[in-house]
């Protein structure tokens, strides 16, 4: 059975979160949701994850999955404000625990802190299915832009966050911790092995002047077009490629805040003994590469 997909994109970060389920009145999945943050005042806030439980309401679904493609590095994630509101599962692939002991170190996180994936309710490995409701997903992991990389497969739709983007963006930076250029073309290659009509649902996109931002595009699109890995390029290419450029990108603007919440399933850190939440700055560190 394939999927209805609803998507929603923040213009701010770029990123999609997307709404899967098989009909009205069913169970239902909510993928990559964000949390509004805004650096310059420290403000959090739940527009995006509202306009996503606003749809839920709206076609009477029952969500029993949140799932996450992986830690992200440039927004953070709104998991557990929904997992509170809804009640679902909260589920990431099961390399969490090494982007967890990474991040643990370089924050210095409070010691009763576990760097295990406690803070998820499931973690997936590599060819693991569940249900929702009628639909069946299969969990394909997907490393090298990060270490937990997960696409979930859903049916004629696959989700892919970063690993993928748009034809015309190309691919997954990969000097994060963790971080493969070789293991990120071996996952492509699994995805670009798909049916050629699947569609890809993106989890960021950043369209130039004069194109709309796209959620998703078919892998026979992305093999034909995209400009990191189309029309069969080779590993040693990819990697060359990849290796140069990601030496010159800046850090994304939000890597440090994100982490600090997305590894503990989207909660801020544990308030003070006046009721204060507060996020670190590590200053001059080289553990963020």
């Amino acid at each position: 059975m394939n999927p209805t997909v609803e998507s929603f994109r923040d213009p701010t970060t770029g990123t999609f979160s997307h709404i899967v389920f098989a009909q009205d009145g069913g169970e239902a999945a909510i993928i990559d949701p964000l949390l509004d943050f805004d650096p310059a005042s420290a403000t959090t806030a739940t527009e995006s994850a509202d306009r996503l439980l606003a749809f839920v309401a709206a076609h009477a679904l029952r969500v029993v999955w949140i799932l996450e493609t992986h830690a992200h590095a440039d927004h953070l994630s709104a998991a557990s404000y929904l997992r509170e509101r809804t009640g679902a599962r909260l589920g990431i692939g099961e390399g969490i625990v090494e982007v967890q002991k990474h991040w643990c170190e370089v924050f210095a996180l409070e010691h009763d802190f576990v760097a295990d994936g406690r803070q998820f309710d499931h973690l997936f490995v590599d060819g693991e299915r569940f249900f929702i409701g009628e639909l069946e997903v299969r969990v394909m992991a997907t490393p090298g832009h990060t270490s937990d990389g997960l696409t979930y497969l859903i049916g004629d739709a696959a989700f892919v966050g970063d690993t993928l983007f748009a034809p015309d963006l190309g691919s997954a930076r990969c000097d994060f911790p963790g971080g493969d250029a070789a293991r990120l073309y071996g996952s492509i290659q699994r995805i670009l092995a798909l049916p050629g009509q699947t569609r890809l649902f993106l989890c960021h996109d950043y369209p130039p002047e004069g194109r709309e931002a796209q959620p998703f595009v078919r892998v026979a699109q992305q093999r034909e077009r995209n400009i990191h890995v189309g029309q069969d390029a080779a590993l040693e290419a990819f990697v060359h490629m990849r290796r140069t450029r990601d030496a010159g990108l800046p850090q994304p603007r939000l890597i440090l805040p994100s982490l600090q919440v997305n590894i503990r399933g989207g909660r801020l850190p544990p308030a003070d003994a006046d009721g204060k939440v507060f996020l670190k700055l590590p200053l001059n560190q080289t553990e963020l590469r």
